[in-house]
């Protein structure tokens, strides 16, 4: 095998069992691969690292936690229900190691259904970030409008980002960061993707959606839209990430949608075995 890798999470307890239905996924579909997984997090129990951790060893591969101290970000400004937590995924490479320059980062309301090395070794010379943007009018243009003066010309979505983190540490100041956030804190929606865009936009590699972060509520609009090309037989072969967008999360009991059924498949295998410690 060649060099690992490099796959970056932040969260809360609440979505470590999304995150080994995730790890699962992208485990079983690049068994050619080896993962060290970065957990970036301040709050997760060390009992529930130590289950995370027999979980990702048992497959395989290695995990390495990265503990933001409790005054970190202390006097960083914060927007109605979210916590400091929503800087983490931009100012990771604070934390991670300063010889890694590349990382990607992923949401853990996602399944990884095919190879994602094409997406792994992307060229990112001249680019902070690449991400792909869902491709919504309405959606689109709202986001325009409520940052007119950053000159946004696409919305991307922040839960799937390939990171060049030696152009991070060069662009990237975290004061720039909170003084864009105090000066927005009415109108900030979804804080982390609203700062990237706002800020960053311009220095955003644009991916296909349909290929690297397919929005599972939009099934029947894309099928559509493509003339019935992009199909669940497309997407199988094709897509590499499914994200599930939205409130509404394939965990949920009330839950429906397309990829429900394979979404359970996965989780029932992750979670099939009581990892022992």
């Amino acid at each position: 095998m060649g060099k690992p890798v490099n796959l970056l999470v932040t969260l809360d307890s609440n979505y470590l069992k999304p995150l080994k239905v995730m790890l699962y996924s992208l485990f079983s579909n690049n068994a050619e691969e080896q993962f060290s997984i970065y957990l970036l997090h301040s709050s997760i129990k060390p009992e529930e690292i130590s289950d995370l951790e027999c979980f990702i060893n048992q497959h395989g591969h290695r995990l390495v936690v990265l503990t933001v101290a409790e005054n970190d970000f202390a006097d960083a400004p914060v927007v109605k229900h979210y916590t400091k937590e929503m800087y983490y995924r931009l100012l990771a490479f604070k934390y991670l190691p300063a010889e890694m320059d590349k990382i990607l980062y992923l949401d853990p309301d996602i399944l990884i259904i095919n190879s994602i090395k094409k997406l792994y070794d992307l060229d990112l010379s001249g680019w902070m970030y690449a991400a792909a943007y869902h491709d919504r009018l309405l959606v689109t243009d709202l986001n325009k409008i409520r940052f007119t003066e950053y000159e946004i010309d696409e919305y991307y979505n922040s839960g799937v980002l390939l990171m060049n983190l030696a152009q991070q540490r060069e662009l990237i100041k975290e004061e720039e960061i909170f003084s864009f956030v105090e000066k927005n804190k009415n109108r900030l929606i979804l804080p982390d993707q609203d700062i990237l865009n706002s800020l960053y936009a311009k220095h955003i590699m644009k991916l296909d959606e349909i290929e690297f972060n397919y929005d599972t509520r939009f099934y029947k609009y894309s099928r559509v839209l493509s003339k019935g090309e992009v199909d669940m037989d497309y997407i199988m072969r094709h897509t590499v990430v499914l994200h599930f967008c939205g409130k509404k999360k394939p965990w949920h009991k009330n839950y429906s949608g397309e990829f429900h059924a394979l979404y359970k498949h996965y989780e029932k295998r992750a979670l099939l075995t009581e990892w022992v410690i």
